[in-house]
């Protein structure tokens, strides 16, 4: 065994390099103020009627969603990826959303025939 140090070169480009602590700090504080405002509107807006349920949902599932992006394009590394990846993982929920979006329809259509 040598006693030279190895060095660990990272190819250009790949996903290792590009996060640093900054960058996961900044994804952090974004990601609790998405939250904060979740929290802000559950407990506050809502139960105090400044905000209607109607508009409540949407702005969860937005929030969420906005969420989930950074949560799989920075932690999960996706970002960084091939776009043949990304448009592997991407399309499939798209998809699942569109399914959640016709599904919800659907349920109002029937809890409307019910009343």
């Amino acid at each position: 065994m040598s006693s030279e140090p190895t060095e660990v070169h990272h190819a250009e480009g790949e996903h290792g390099e590009t996060m640093t602590r900054k960058r996961i700090w900044k994804v952090f504080f974004i990601l609790l103020g998405i939250t904060c405002v979740e929290f802000f509107i559950a407990l506050y807006l809502v139960p105090n009627h400044h905000m209607d349920m109607k508009f409540a949902n949407p702005a969860y599932i937005i929030l969420t969603l906005v969420k989930a992006f950074y949560i799989v394009a920075f932690f999960m590394h996706l970002k960084f990826e091939k776009v043949g990846l990304v448009y592997a993982i991407l399309v499939p929920i798209l998809f699942i959303i569109g399914l959640i979006l016709v599904l919800t329809n659907e349920s109002h259509h029937w809890i409307h025939l019910r009343m």
